[in-house]
């Protein structure tokens, strides 16, 4: 069991005790359920059906109409969001979207039989009896996945962490409550060791409250903005800390300042796709890669990657993977000197696969880690500067881009800023975009971004 070393004089439990992990896994296994539920479903549907008229009545030419109904369902009941956190404790809502997601596949596949003259080898009666059990199945199982998450969790989904700094400990349920004092942590955006330990103990939370006094609010609130969780501030009237919501915890009053950008299906989605592209591209560029590296060993003495620690997600540090094309004794491990124009560290050959990104493709191994996405903000080395100040002096939102993994390519390195970070500007502009693209991400724009990174392979700015 993984441990985060909490103590709290409020509660000697809040550490990540038994089933500290019970709330995440179910919500992982509800969501298996619910698809297997629908395909059992459809599953049954089919058969059923097929007993009322043969089972070539179900098959124009030889094909199995639930082999395009079942994978139709599936994607618009996704679409329609019906397999998400609010279905798993509102059964109309859940009922209302898989209604949704059923009739869209029932008149989409009419479509078809019409357009393609094939209805008069169908039978109507099987067709309309496979939808009409597929939805009372659907509605059954639905019904069953709500009544356990109440009975089984409460109707409580989140693993939720309150955090008491300066304050009577709030008049509240919970087994989760720590006192920052006792734990080490504080909102302190200019030590990167406090943010690394507030995000190894908020790492395994759905949901972090702050009870804190009124003038402490405003920091406690950019600090739960630079993880990826749902941070609130347990208060009794707003004030100016970016709220950008309202809710309650237990009775009391919170103000939501950050939800974190991607839901749970979300990440999954994301994590599917930096697979799907990984693994096919390193597959491709592995002989390139063999030769890259043989290149490197003949150029100049030391290893063939270049390892560095860099800010990943939730402001915790990762090594990084590159080819190496500086100097093994010139190279820089802190990151505190931007690379220059004809900079005399760089090798011969390093010049070379610099100017061409070559020397990026080593990350998708941290793709495979699970240490970076695809796309995503770069990842920075902890002792980068721009106008000799170190970036999170520059500006107070630049932990808040680390909510997400970092990525190989981003929307920051597409819009052209890439490069030395010389001014402050280089740095505020790559922020900007990094913020734009986390408050703004869809899968699509991922898709988007890669295909756009194609035209800046080859950079002025790269060197």
């Amino acid at each position: 069991m993984q441990k985060t070393g909490l103590n709290s004089a409020e509660h000697k439990d809040a550490g990540p005790s038994a089933g500290m992990y019970s709330r995440q896994t179910a919500r992982v296994a509800l969501f298996a359920r619910l698809v297997l539920g629908d395909l059992l479903s459809f599953l049954v549907a089919f058969s059923v059906a097929a007993e009322v008229r043969d089972s070539a009545w179900l098959s124009p030419n030889g094909f199995n109409l639930m082999f395009i109904v079942v994978p139709l369902y599936l994607l618009i009941a996704t679409g329609a969001r019906a397999y998400t956190l609010e279905v798993m404790v509102d059964y109309g809502e859940s009922l209302r979207r898989v209604t949704i997601a059923l009739l869209q596949s029932f008149l989409i596949v009419v479509a078809m039989l019409f357009a393609l003259q094939i209805g008069a080898e169908t039978s109507r009666l099987a067709f309309f009896a496979s939808f009409a059990i597929a939805y009372f199945l659907l509605a059954f199982f639905r019904f069953m996945a709500v009544k356990w998450v109440k009975r089984a969790l409460k109707g409580d989904l989140l693993d939720e962490l309150v955090i008491v700094d300066g304050v009577e400990r709030p008049d509240v349920q919970s087994s989760h409550i720590v006192n920052a004092h006792e734990n080490g942590i504080s909102p302190d955006l200019g030590d990167p060791a406090i943010l690394e330990r507030f995000a190894t103990i908020t790492q395994i939370y759905d949901r972090v409250l702050v009870a804190c006094p009124i003038e402490k609010r405003a920091a406690w609130a950019n600090v739960l903005k630079t993880v990826d969780v749902s941070g609130e501030i347990i208060v009794g009237q707003s004030d100016e800390i970016g709220v950008i919501g309202l809710d309650t915890f237990r009775g009391l009053n919170t103000l939501v300042v950050t939800r974190g950008p991607l839901s749970l299906m979300d990440r999954a989605q994301k994590r599917l796709f930096d697979l799907a592209i990984a693994v096919p591209v390193l597959l491709f560029l592995a002989p390139l890669m063999i030769v890259v590296a043989i290149a490197i060993k003949l150029d100049s003495r030391g290893p063939v990657f270049f390892r560095q620690a860099r800010v990943g997600r939730n402001n915790v540090p990762f090594q990084i993977f590159k080819f190496r094309s500086m100097r093994q004794e010139a190279s820089d491990l802190t990151g505190a000197q931007s690379t220059r124009r004809d900079d005399d560290r760089i090798s011969r050959f390093g010049a070379f696969i610099r100017k061409t990104s070559i020397d990026e493709l080593p990350q998708l191994l941290n793709v495979l880690k699970g240490d970076m996405s695809i796309v995503g903000p770069r990842p920075h080395a902890l002792g980068s500067t721009a106008d000799d100040q170190l970036f999170w002096e520059i500006s107070q939102r630049y932990w808040e881009r680390h909510v997400l993994k970092p990525g190989i390519t981003g929307l920051a390195q597409v819009r052209g800023y890439r490069g030395a970070t010389e001014r402050s500007s280089d740095l505020t502009d790559r922020l900007n975009s990094d913020l734009e693209y986390l408050a703004n991400w869809r899968l699509w724009n991922d898709i988007t971004i890669l295909v756009l990174t194609l035209r800046v392979l080859v950079h002025p700015n790269a060197y």
